[in-house]
């Protein structure tokens, strides 16, 4: 706590020499945003020093993590305590801070909801450059659960006390197959309570996948899917039907707790064949330790700056593409609805699943508590028809996920309407939030961060 505290008085000289007008952004080396903008012009918040797991307390399983701390140095912390954290999103460079501000999701979350929910406190330094410690039950209550899904608009998290749960060294897999989106949807309420991760994937209209997870002490093998083996494939060559489904099912694949963590980072779960790297040979040659989502990521910054890929398909003769890469959920009851629109209109394939049930309210992300949605993961480009807008696919995507009573994650591009973001996004709650912790107006409003890209 020494050196946090030494991080925490650097950090609040670093705010107070940002030129008054100027915006507060943070000065940090990776980003999973998909919001690319200018540079700011102004020396950014200094959050160098908030990169460290503090504690690990194996007794009470819990631990203490520094808000810049990613999700792969907090493993690498836990797991030797036979622990990790509630939930553990997908890529390795989402820092726990990004994850709670920004909200995190997978196949742990139809138990334990998203990463916020597993909390118990936080340190904070808000848009009028004070530090304030929130939870659930004190006088900064308010600012605790209307923290996620802000975007740093109303701070920054500095320290979290987060709840852990205990694991086993394996997690075996079960791949089943369902032929209509109306099957997998009806199966998600049956099978998940029963494992402890389940996600999908979904390949076609009549391919489509749930993986369940179950923890295990022991195994005969393990699949190594980090060299030339990619894991997504894995899921159609080892996989049973629902009718062959059974409490005595061997497993038709097995990971290491760790292995399985990451499984989706070493080809940013699809996305790497857009690099090249899932030809054979490309993969040979590509080196192990860049074969890792903050990689592509990087590869995809320089392409938006450089024009790559517009240039390419220009001296080629295709149409512009638009990026579509989104994250939603939508109640489980209305998934086949949604994956019919989305083959109909948008037509990119795989898709992503993962059921989840929140645990309590948190007003900027309104879930109702105890309800099953399904987070529908798609990122990819398509083509845009001629005569349409540069965002039609992505405006098409927003009016039907409100139709189905569901919502959109704010990392990537958004088109909403004011009144129709702050209908959908609390904006009663948030503005009473902003004048009380950001009076000023320091930080970015999150309606022009996450919508007008400022």
């Amino acid at each position: 706590m020494t050196g946090h505290r030494a991080a925490t008085k650097k950090l609040l000289e670093s705010y107070r020499s940002i030129p008054e007008g100027a915006p507060v952004r943070l000065a940090k080396r990776t980003s999973n945003l998909f919001r690319f903008r200018d540079d700011a012009g102004a020396p950014g918040l200094d959050v160098s020093g908030f990169d460290q797991v503090l504690s690990v307390d194996p007794k009470k399983r819990t631990a203490d993590v520094q808000g810049m701390t990613t999700y792969e140095d907090l493993v690498d912390a836990t797991l030797p305590y036979g622990l990790m954290p509630l939930v553990v999103p997908q890529l390795k460079t989402i820092t726990l801070g990004g994850a709670v501000t920004g909200l995190g999701i997978e196949s742990s979350s139809f138990h334990h909801g998203l990463p916020h929910e597993s909390v118990i406190e936080m340190e904070i330094v808000t848009g009028a450059g004070e530090i304030v410690t929130a939870t659930r039950d004190n006088e900064h209550r308010g600012l605790f659960y209307g923290f996620p899904n802000s975007y740093g608009t109303l701070g920054y998290a500095l320290r979290l006390k987060i709840e852990l749960q205990p694991v086993k060294p394996f997690v075996e897999l079960r791949h089943v197959r369902f032929g209509s989106a109306q099957e997998c949807a009806e199966a998600i309420d049956k099978l998940a309570p029963d494992v402890d991760f389940i996600d999908g994937t979904v390949f076609s209209g009549d391919e489509l996948y749930l993986t369940l997870g179950t923890f295990a002490d022991t195994a005969d093998h393990v699949s190594d899917y980090t060299g030339q083996r990619i894991y997504y494939r894995s899921i159609q060559e080892r996989n049973v039907t629902p009718r062959w489904l059974d409490a005595g099912t061997a497993p038709t694949d097995v990971l290491t707790t760790h292995s399985y963590l990451w499984r989706w980072d070493t080809d940013w779960f699809w996305c790497s064949r857009a690099f090249g790297v899932q030809n054979p040979l490309v993969r040979r040659a590509w080196p192990a330790a860049k074969k890792r989502s903050d990689v592509y990521r990087r590869l995809v910054a320089l392409d938006k700056r450089a024009q790559f890929s517009s240039r390419i398909d220009r001296w080629r003769g295709k149409p512009p593409r638009e990026d579509v890469i989104q994250d939603v959920e939508v109640p489980v009851e209305r998934l086949p609805d949604f994956l019919d629109f989305f083959r109909r209109e948008i037509g990119m394939s795989p898709v992503w699943l993962c059921p989840l049930r929140a645990q309590d309210k948190w007003p900027l992300y309104p879930l109702e508590p105890g309800r099953t949605y399904v987070n529908v993961g798609f990122w990819g480009t398509v083509p845009i028809p001629p005569g349409r807008l540069p965002e039609h696919h992505n405006r098409l995507i927003e009016r039907e996920v409100a139709r189905l009573d569901g919502h959109k994650s704010l990392y990537s591009t958004a088109f909403y309407t004011r009144d129709d973001f702050w209908r959908h996004y609390d904006g009663v709650t948030y503005r009473q939030l902003k004048e009380e912790y950001d009076p000023g107006g320091r930080l970015l409003d999150l309606y022009d961060k996450t919508v007008r890209g400022r």
